[in-house]
C-alpha cells in the first residue's frame, strides 16, 4: 500500500482521444487527481464521472490535472465516452490489474453482467513530484468521496499549506 509522502508508481494509459497520458509527464501547478472507476458496467461510476464533468474547470482553476482510468478495453472505454455525459473528462483505459495492485486498489471478480475481473474505485491526489498526498480506496462502488468535498479540501490544503497525513 502506498502511504502519503511516498512516491506513487508511474502510470501510463491510452486515452479515448487517441493520446497517451503518463503521470510522470504531468506538470500540474498543485496536484494530479487520478480517479479509478470500475468501468462501463457500473451505473454508480457513470453518475460519479458525470458529476466530475462540470467540475473540471474548478479543478483546473485550483491547479489540478484530472484523469479517470479503468481496466476496460479500448472499445469499452470508447463506448463509455459515447454513452456517458463526460465529454471533457480525460478517459484512460486498460489500466492493468497488476498495476492496480501496485497502487493498493481492490480487485473484484465479476458477477452477472460485470467483466470477469475489474478494479474497484479509488481516488488519488498526487503532488507534482509524484508523491502521494492522499487517497481513498473502495471495495465496492459505493461510499466514494464527494467531488465538492475534494475541491473544498484542496482549497483548504492550498490556503493553509496543510501537510499530507497518514504516513506513519
Amino acid at each position: 500500500m502506498i502511504k502519503p509522502r511516498q512516491l506513487t508508481p508511474d502510470l501510463t494509459v491510452n486515452l479515448v482521444n487517441g493520446t497517451e497520458w503518463t503521470l510522470s509527464k504531468q506538470q500540474p501547478e498543485n496536484f494530479t487527481l487520478v480517479i479509478v472507476y470500475r468501468g462501463l458496467h457500473c451505473p454508480v461510476c457513470k453518475k460519479y464521472l458525470e458529476t466530475l464533468q462540470p467540475k473540471l474547470s474548478e479543478f483546473k482553476d485550483l491547479g489540478v490535472n484530472v484523469v479517470a482510468v479503468s481496466s476496460d478495453t479500448k472499445a469499452t472505454a470508447e463506448q463509455t465516452y459515447e454513452e456517458w455525459d463526460i465529454d471533457d473528462v480525460p478517459l484512460g483505459y486498460e489500466f492493468s490489474i497488476e498495476e492496480a495492485r501496485e497502487w493498493g486498489l481492490f480487485i473484484s471478480k465479476g458477477i452477472k453482467d460485470e467483466p470477469d475481473t475489474f478494479i474497484e474505485p479509488g481516488l488519488f491526489v498526487i503532488k507534482p513530484n509524484q508523491e502521494l498526498y492522499c487517497a481513498s480506496l473502495q471495495t465496492m462502488p459505493f461510499a466514494r468521496p464527494e467531488l465538492d468535498d475534494i475541491i473544498k479540501a484542496i482549497k483548504f490544503v492550498l490556503d493553509k499549506d496543510y501537510p499530507a497525513r497518514g504516513e506513519a
